[in-house]
């Protein structure tokens, strides 16, 4: 047992083609054709950027797809190191050439944005962020090539509660619940009897409750036993070790808070204001992570994060130097899979049918025996 939950932290993907070609569906036939899926991904996209701006109260910005290295604003995705960013010089004719890196994220960034676009409490930023991540394993809903609605808004002191986070989810999922049910509108295949409607409600649990109902297995069977019951779920409390000694997942260490106290309804003792909205989809018969949010660190949460993580020396970095010294606001945000979810609004067995990247000859092969037309 401890060596799968080990095994279950090493990373995203499922990490051999042969289980690869295991799960991906047989007999599989796309409901929309290429042409009608780009012209409904098109419809979902307006759909939830409009709904995340009136549900939110966010703008639209520019955001980047490039970043320095001694900015420390790139995403490191984990606290272990494994995950490392696309790097090289830039800038002819220079001396000293820019430490480019191709974004894995634009989670540091946004907070800085904040302040960038003189956003008050209650207002934030939403962007169109593209990003490559070269370290994961390319199988049926991971790619080099991540598409994300990267969101942030400014909250007070007093926002920093589970109560608040609930509410931010609640309204999230109902724009990407609206999207699904305005493509099936214009769309009517979409409708099709072989799959459940998509859940009107979310299903919250906290990453402790979980494990305690399912105290033998590791985190990604967990997940997929309690998408059986609830096929739409909310994963509280992200990145703190739990009872077994484990995170319920990595967490970089200095964006969401997953290490301040809280408490359940009911009074037990609980830590995190960060969390994941998962999915079961009827198509692939497998979970898929929509979203990953929180309440971002506070001064004081950010270095005790830091310090747990063994980044201490990450502390003299611009962005990090920012919190310590009350540059940019307290926030709360997440970033939206785009592609993650247009396969499940569109009912799609593989990313690749919604957004074009590298993918290996092994599992393009794989794909076609399954009459999964992956983009190129």
């Amino acid at each position: 047992m401890t060596q799968s939950k080990q095994a279950d932290l090493a990373g995203p993907g499922i990490s051999t083609y042969e289980e690869v070609a295991k799960i991906l569906p047989e007999g599989y036939e796309p409901i929309l054709s290429p042409r009608d899926t780009m012209k409904a991904l098109y419809e979902v996209k307006r759909y939830i950027e409009d709904g995340l701006s009136e549900a939110l109260n966010l703008i639209m910005v520019q955001v980047p797809l490039i970043v320095s290295r001694e900015s420390g604003v790139n995403d490191m995705l984990d606290r272990d190191g494994s995950r490392t960013p696309v790097e090289f010089p830039c800038g002819l004719g220079l001396q000293a050439p820019i430490n480019a890196q191709v974004v894995q994220a634009a989670t540091k960034w946004k907070r800085v944005a904040l302040k960038t676009f003189d956003c008050k409490p209650g207002e934030g930023i939403n962007t169109d962020m593209r990003a490559v991540r070269k370290d994961y394993f390319l199988d049926h809903d991971h790619s080099a090539y991540v598409d994300q609605w990267d969101w942030e808004r400014v909250i007070t002191e007093e926002d920093r509660t589970l109560d608040f986070l609930t509410d931010v989810v609640q309204r999230i999922w109902k724009v990407l619940r609206g999207a699904g049910e305005h493509a099936k509108s214009l769309f009517p295949a979409l409708a099709d009897d072989r799959y459940p409607a998509i859940p009107e409600e979310l299903h919250f649990i906290h990453a402790e409750d979980l494990l305690a109902k399912y105290p033998d297995l590791p985190r990604k069977k967990r997940e997929t036993a309690i998408l059986q019951e609830h096929p739409a779920v909310f994963i509280y409390g992200i990145g703190w070790p739990l009872e077994d000694g484990y995170p319920h997942e990595m967490r970089a260490a200095d964006y969401d808070d997953w290490i301040t106290e809280t408490k359940t309804k009911d009074g037990r003792p609980m830590h995190g204001l960060n969390g994941d909205i998962l999915v079961w989809n009827p198509v692939t018969q497998r979970r898929h992570e929509l979203t990953s949010m929180g309440i971002r660190v506070t001064k004081e949460t950010l270095v005790k994060q830091m310090e747990m993580a063994g980044l201490q020396d990450d502390l003299k970095l611009p962005y990090h130097q920012a919190i310590l010294n009350d540059e940019i606001p307290l926030s709360i945000g997440g970033g939206i899979g785009q592609s993650r979810v247009y396969q499940y609004l569109l009912r799609k067995a593989h990313i690749g049918e919604v957004s074009v990247t590298v993918w290996p000859d092994q599992l393009k092969e794989i794909c076609r025996e399954r009459n999964i037309h992956v983009l190129e």
